[in-house]
């Protein structure tokens, strides 16, 4: 099964998105959003971002776990990833990101 966007409302009414991989993991997360249109354009703006390795930005978090985030041409976050176990964990999410983004169907979930 390919990747897949879904969009969906948080308990504080706004919108999301999350990218889950073919085996139904989160591998990337959005911010909350008051417009569903803008939602949107975050899940355009991963697709075409997805596949530039420059775009990561590898880091840790405060109890340092290696994460990433992923970053539209204009340095804003577009979407993060949940803490791994270990930097080549992380690296293998980024893989997976770059590899389902691109072509994942998107969901309507609200």
């Amino acid at each position: 099964m390919a990747g897949k966007f879904e969009v969906y409302k948080d308990k504080g009414g706004e919108f999301r998105f999350r990218l889950k991989a073919g085996n139904g993991e989160i591998i990337l997360a959005s911010e909350g959003y008051k417009r569903k249109a803008s939602c949107e354009n975050g899940v355009a703006s991963v697709m075409k971002n997805a596949p530039t390795d420059a775009r990561y930005e590898r880091k840790e978090t405060k109890s340092g776990k290696p994460m990433f985030n992923l970053k539209a041409t204009n340095g804003q976050v577009i979407g993060t990833s949940e803490s791994y176990s270990s930097e080549s964990a992380r690296d293998n999410g980024i893989e997976s990101v770059k590899k389902n983004a691109p072509d994942a169907k998107v969901e309507d979930l609200t």
